[in-house]
């Protein structure tokens, strides 16, 4: 399995902190955002990742991360020249996949579940990890029925349930091609809900319910909560 990072767009939730640095490298507590993402493909044995950030910091980016060394891992870099979604960004790998099932994760999200297993034992099809939030219309929904999921969401106006789809995908090489057909959302961008979508109306989407907290550090409060979490948790 080969890892994804997605350190994209613009992070105008962030500004003017984002008009100087990519939001990744912004510190949580006392380390930079990006660690923890990648935390966890390095948890689950992931040591060839693709790193795929926009022009505006590439250098800082590449400068931070280096080859990989200082991690244990290679680095290889993409660049998404223009926001047009997870999804897209997810298709700029496929050549540094080379036919290998994929973990991507975004570079702005903190997984306090270890969920290293779940990375490890994965085989084919897709799996995406939920977490139970109060403000479920922000994220793509999942409704789910026992072990199965029953439907996906991106932002719904009225969520069928209270589950979130968090910043982490394993799929199997065949989301290469769904991405390859898809149709541009209405803001414009290719939804990685919709490549989820796809496995589950193939009855290949499994997931796995988080426990711990989960943040989405997108924001300043979420980036202030996310510091006193890692603190609290040292």
């Amino acid at each position: 399995m080969k890892g994804i990072l997605i350190c994209g767009g613009t992070g105008t939730r962030l500004r003017p902190l984002t008009n100087i640095l990519n939001k990744s490298l912004l510190p949580v507590y006392h380390r930079p955002l990006i660690e923890y993402p990648l935390g966890v493909l390095l948890d689950a044995g992931i040591k060839d990742i693709a790193v795929v950030t926009g022009t505006e910091h590439l250098d800082q980016m590449t400068g931070f991360l280096g080859s990989g060394s200082q991690f244990d891992c290679e680095f290889t870099f993409k660049v998404q020249e223009k926001a047009g979604g997870i999804a897209q960004a997810l298709g700029l790998a496929e050549e540094f996949a080379e036919g290998e099932n994929i973990c991507a994760i975004l570079g702005d999200n903190i997984f306090f579940d270890d969920i290293s297993e779940p990375i490890k034992n994965f085989k084919e099809g897709g799996h995406v990890f939920l977490k139970e939030v109060e403000d479920p219309e922000r994220f793509g929904v999942v409704q789910v029925e026992g072990d199965k999921a029953k439907s996906i969401e991106e932002k719904p106006v009225e969520p069928k349930s209270n589950y979130a789809q968090t910043g982490c995908y394993l799929f199997d090489n065949k989301c290469f091609d769904v991405i390859k057909e898809l149709k541009p959302s209405p803001r414009g961008e290719l939804e990685i809900t919709d490549v989820a979508r796809w496995y589950l109306d193939n009855e290949e989407l499994a997931f796995t319910l988080l426990e711990e907290e989960w943040i989405d550090a997108g924001t300043f409060e979420s980036l202030f909560k996310a510091a006193g979490l890692v603190r609290d948790r040292r």
